[in-house]
């Protein structure tokens, strides 16, 4: 399955059926009268957040949604059917925006949540509404409300606990394939991540989600490489894993880049606590490594730890450091009320 964080798409709730122009002919009854129904409210566009989701393939190949409108009234005084509702349903961690992507409309972050984001049209009063003293046999109705419409874009950023960062080859991707149970692409070439990578890990009776974005380098805040569109994938995460290649020319060089590139961005991603490790530390003496560690605590003021994804070495003492940032787990409840509209697509 092909991997799409955005899509652009049009939604329509359904218009309000129209009232009846109805009158009584009973045998036997001397005195008819108006008895037209009112029109049935048309279906709300409803959005649902859905686990087993991580993607938004499928609103590249149907990008319009229309709920239906509701039925007109009839003779009796009876209401017609209104609209179903249609449900939409996106992964967790969707976005809906504005069409200029200025302004978020929904933000859904939690499996099972939903919103009506366009309500339908009521329906239009039957005749019988409208009979006073005066009119005693009216034959005005109303056709119904119109529904709402708009153009939206989906934005998928992808719900992690850690977010790993770091230049291209700095080993993202053989470390999340050595702590999970991700199949990511490795190659001895830059950008081998062209989407991001989830991948649970367990550890010590926890488990946890991990996210393998790809590489930055020097000027993605203004599109250079693959730029920053996929920094959003690590927005919510609690803590970042900052590799960094001990075989790069400078790797404290290569440690300001990505944090300059996290502060351009925005979005708080430079506050957020940092896990910092020494990839392939396994290729380096241990006098060379402990003079680079010593040079990035140095410019990082904070702990560096040696890793090496491909043999294992300092995987435990990294994985306890992201469980302590992490914190303890939350559990969520789901809603799931018998009362909610059934999920309905368009034929």
């Amino acid at each position: 399955m092909h991997f799409l964080d955005q899509a652009k798409i049009f939604v329509r709730s359904g218009g309000g059926g129209p009232g009846a122009v109805s009158f009584r002919r009973e045998k036997y009854m001397e005195y008819g009268g108006p008895d037209g129904g009112h029109g049935g409210k048309g279906g709300d566009i409803i959005f649902e957040a859905v686990p087993g989701l991580n993607t938004l393939i499928d609103f590249r190949y149907t990008q319009h949604f229309r709920a239906p409108r509701g039925a007109g009234g009839a003779g009796q005084n009876r209401t017609g059917p209104g609209g179903r509702d249609l449900v939409i349903r996106v992964p967790v961690g969707t976005q809906v925006l504005s069409e200029d992507k200025e302004t978020v409309l929904a933000d859904f972050t939690k499996a099972g949540q939903r919103e009506v984001f366009l309500r339908g049209g009521d329906g239009g009063r039957g005749n019988a509404s409208y009979k006073t003293s005066t009119n005693r046999a009216p034959r005005q109705h109303g056709t119904g409300w119109p529904g709402d419409e708009a153009w939206v874009w989906l934005r998928l950023k992808l719900l992690a606990d850690a977010g790993l960062v770091g230049l291209p080859n700095a080993g993202k991707s053989t470390f999340i394939n050595a702590v999970t149970n991700a199949n990511a692409k490795v190659g001895a070439y830059a950008f081998t991540t062209t989407r991001p990578q989830l991948g649970v890990v367990s550890h010590k009776h926890r488990e946890f989600v991990v996210a393998d974005i790809p590489g930055l380098i020097e000027g993605a805040a203004e599109g250079a490489g693959i730029g920053d569109r996929f920094l959003g994938h690590i927005e919510r995460c609690r803590v970042l894993l900052h590799l960094i290649d001990s075989h790069a020319d400078d790797p404290v060089a290569a440690y300001r880049i990505v944090r300059g590139e996290l502060e351009n961005y925005g979005a708080d991603l430079a506050e957020k606590p940092e896990v910092i490790a020494l990839n392939k530390a396994d290729l380096l003496d241990e006098e060379l490594t402990a003079a680079l560690i010593a040079e990035l605590e140095e410019a990082s003021g904070a702990l560096v730890l040696p890793l090496s994804g491909a043999t294992g070495q300092g995987l435990e003492k990294v994985l306890d450091r992201l469980i302590e940032a992490i914190g303890p787990s939350e559990m969520h409840a789901v809603d799931t009320g018998d009362d909610e509209p059934e999920p309905w697509s368009p034929v």
